[in-house]
């Protein structure tokens, strides 16, 4: 049912791939809105209880937005988006805290521009060891404008604008080194790790991820204190949960809980 994207669903677990690698899966305004039909769809999904994210081939996970689209815009003396708040990039990234699943990913080939926001926004990221990273907009005149938001919650303020500046590339463990990637794998073990993670993730209580996913978003930016009442809040709901009440009885019997999202 999708063009510019694959989705598929297998052991729990939905991967969604960036299917255009000869723009290097560059995201076209099809592929955005494939994208917020495949959230959706995996959301809603009771089978699914981890989506992964990843770029078709090794060469790029996603090199940010289609220019070329932009410049057909531009040219026909068009905006990007008449309203801003139903433009396809801003429904896109606003819609990860509202997932509700965790999101993994899986970066084999670089992540720039829109691209890099695009994992950044991500809950985890896994990379290959040899991938690269960057905001190379300022090159062109422009700067990285609305992933700025995405990088910011990520990155202490003089990294990021040391990408900012000078749209240079670093390395995946650099990357790691200043909070954009979770792990740096050797290319050869990504799939696997990538795998193992979704894996050890999807065996948890669906109902207390999505919980705690929801709190962890709630909260941010909110003083200490309404954190806290917040959060104390959520965990007394959490707590009366048949999932809760099975992880408890488990571990009480020293058994696996068999968590059935409820």
């Amino acid at each position: 049912m999708y063009e510019a994207i694959l989705y598929e669903v297998a052991d729990r677990v939905a991967t969604i791939t960036l299917n255009r690698p000869e723009a290097r899966n560059a995201l076209s305004d099809q592929m955005i809105e494939e994208l917020l039909d495949a959230f959706g769809r995996a959301g809603v999904d009771d089978g699914v209880r981890v989506i992964v994210l990843t770029g078709a081939g090794d060469r790029a996970f996603c090199a940010g937005a289609d220019l070329g689209g932009l410049g057909a815009q531009q040219d026909a003396g068009r905006p990007v988006a008449d309203d801003i708040r139903a433009s396809g990039p801003y429904r896109l990234f606003t819609a990860f805290p509202r997932l509700g699943k965790p999101i993994i990913a899986r970066l084999a080939g670089h992540a720039v521009a829109g691209g890099l926001g695009l994992a950044a926004a991500c809950d985890l990221v896994i990379a290959a060891d040899d991938v690269k990273l960057g905001t190379p907009e300022v090159n062109v005149g422009l700067w990285p404008m609305m992933i700025m938001a995405i990088i910011n919650r990520n990155v202490p303020p003089k990294q990021a604008f040391r990408l900012y500046y000078t749209g240079q590339r670093v390395t995946a463990a650099e990357g790691r080194e200043i909070g954009l990637v979770t792990e740096v794998v050797p290319r050869a073990d990504l799939d696997g790790r990538v795998a193992e993670l979704a894996r050890t993730i999807a065996a948890k209580s669906p109902v207390g991820l999505r919980m705690g996913r929801e709190a962890f978003f709630a909260v941010e930016g909110r003083p200490l204190e309404d954190q806290i009442a917040h959060l104390l809040g959520e965990l007394v709901v959490l707590a009366g949960t048949e999932d809760a009440k099975e992880g408890v009885t488990a571990f009480l019997e020293g058994r696996e809980p068999d968590f059935q999202g409820r």
